[in-house]
């Protein structure tokens, strides 16, 4: 759990502003979206597997592009 304590002389929006930080660099929205509905080990394999083909594709393009 992000925490985040209310500095001397410090305003409202610089403690939120602050707060929205440490969110995001934790990441604790993007696992709390990931954990929010249940997916089994075979849709997560599947998934990992498109992942890796678009990484490659990616890749393969990013030295086509390089050595055309």
């Amino acid at each position: 759990m992000a925490k985040v304590r209310l500095r001397d002389g410090e305003s409202q929006e610089s403690l939120l502003k602050r707060f929205r930080k440490r969110v995001a660099r934790e990441r604790i929205l993007s696992t709390v979206r990931k954990k929010r509905y249940f997916v089994s080990k075979s849709e997560k394999r599947r998934a990992a597997r498109r992942k890796a083909e678009r990484r490659e594709r990616k890749r393969l393009r990013k030295q086509k592009k390089r050595y055309s």
